[in-house]
């Protein structure tokens, strides 16, 4: 491979001339050859049995070169970028302009990482906010927990009530005609819950075990349903059963049964120690985000639309990969909720902008900075990323390369950096920290 010239076209695009000479290409012909050969039949020879040269004879002296070209070009491509020192952001355009027996050129036009430059990222002031917990706060989790561990129970001594569980058949008609989707059989329904259309559970709220009775609804006019949007309906209903949460007393018992804690004073004190450290790490990643607002607006660079968009890409195949995990198709999602493809893409693109932005700018500051890794940090990086992969560090070695695993640690490197030139200041009260907080200058 000879790397004949690189190109500046425009900002962050470049064209790259690439020849493969005689040698190499001899060999790519000789490979598309043997690849080729057993399905094309000559005359005078039994299909996959003639010679190269007959074959080149009969059906032309380039009847292996697109096979050939194809096979080297990704390769020269690679050895050409590595050697030009370009960094691509994208898929190059590749165009063959010459080929022959003696080799081939082509050109490739290559779209890459713009050049960056940092200010400001030095003296950031911020403020940050002093959480602490309250008696609500405690009270609030320990009632969950209640609520986890209840007995659930028939009531037979009274009518429905919001917050019941109760056990119903429905049946449900517009204009007197049942419609699809409309019925349900022993259907549990939480009284309360806001689960059907509006109206229905508080009309069996006041029902007795055993009743059957109308309920009169409305459908919303924006209902998905659009046959039944905004059609008055009568539903056919009979309450089958009703059961309540019955709550644990909340007592020393209850902390035995729920924690490896003897008493409820222990509990309590473990809930506030852990809701402490939630509302540390909040107010912790409050300052981090404080910070990389301010690093991004120091940011200068003209960076190509591409890298945006290929990062909504990325966004969407990940949406795409959890949503099949919890099987549930895209194209069915998106007509569920409305939406369409664009729409989808348009959701993604204020956050993809914000991290294309955000890497490129601790880039630009682990370069001015001359950030790097040592080896026992890069082996402590690979152990941390192979635990969270259930995998050893040799066998993540295997699929991560040392390259990209200091790239995300040194820009890893670059917050931290960014976070101990700041000046942070400790504040008691929400108002405080919504104060306008202006950016030192480097």
């Amino acid at each position: 491979m000879n790397l004949k010239s690189v190109n500046k076209l425009e900002t962050n695009k470049y064209e790259l001339e690439i020849v493969v000479g005689a040698e190499e290409f001899e060999n790519g012909l000789q490979q598309a050859f043997k690849k080729n050969a057993k399905q094309i039949q000559v005359p005078g020879f039994r299909k996959g049995k003639a010679p190269r040269k007959f074959i080149e004879k009969v059906y032309g002296e380039g009847v292996f070169y697109e096979d050939a070209v194809n096979a080297l070009y990704p390769q020269a491509y690679s050895e050409a970028i590595v050697e030009s020192g370009l960094t691509p952001v994208d898929r190059a355009d590749i165009e063959v302009t010459e080929v022959g027996k003696d080799g081939f050129t082509f050109k490739a036009v290559v779209t890459t990482k713009p050049e960056v430059a940092v200010s400001g990222y030095k003296g950031i002031e911020v403020k940050k906010l002093d959480r602490k917990v309250a008696d609500e706060d405690i009270d609030a989790d320990i009632q969950r927990m209640r609520e986890r561990n209840a007995r659930i129970i028939t009531v037979e001594d009274r009518a429905a009530e919001n917050g019941d569980i109760t056990k119903i058949d429905f049946e449900g008609f517009v204009d007197g005609v049942a419609f699809e989707g409309g019925k349900g059989e022993n259907y549990s329904l939480t009284l309360g819950s806001n689960q059907f259309i509006p109206g229905f559970e508080d009309q069996i709220v006041g029902h007795n075990t055993g009743d059957e009775f109308d309920v009169n609804v409305t459908f919303p006019e924006e209902y998905q349903a659009e046959e039944l949007a905004g059609k008055a309906s009568v539903f056919k209903v009979k309450l089958h059963k009703i059961e309540k949460r019955e709550l644990p007393e909340l007592d020393d018992e209850f902390a035995k049964d729920v924690s490896e804690f003897e008493t409820l004073a222990e509990l309590r004190e473990d809930v506030a120690k852990k809701i402490q450290d939630r509302l540390n790490t909040e107010s912790e990643n409050e300052v981090e985000a404080k910070l990389i607002d301010a690093v991004i607006a120091g940011l200068e660079a003209e960076i190509p639309e591409v890298m945006f968009t290929n990062r909504v890409d990325e966004m969407v195949r990940d949406f795409e990969y959890r949503m099949s995990s919890q099987g549930i198709n895209l194209d069915l999602y998106l007509q569920y909720t409305g939406m369409d493809m664009d729409s989808l893409r348009a959701n993604f693109r204020e956050q993809a902008d914000r991290q294309v932005k955000t890497r490129l700018a601790l880039e630009g500051i682990v370069k001015a900075e001359n950030i790097e890794l040592t080896d026992e940090e890069l082996e402590e990086e690979y152990k941390k990323a192979a635990e969270s992969y259930n995998l050893t560090a040799e066998d993540l070695k295997k699929y991560v390369p040392a390259e990209d695993m200091k790239a995300d640690a040194t820009v890893s490197k670059a917050v931290q950096f960014v976070r101990d030139n700041a000046v942070i200041t400790v504040v008691d009260s929400l108002e405080e920290t919504k104060a306008e907080e202006p950016a030192s200058e480097e």
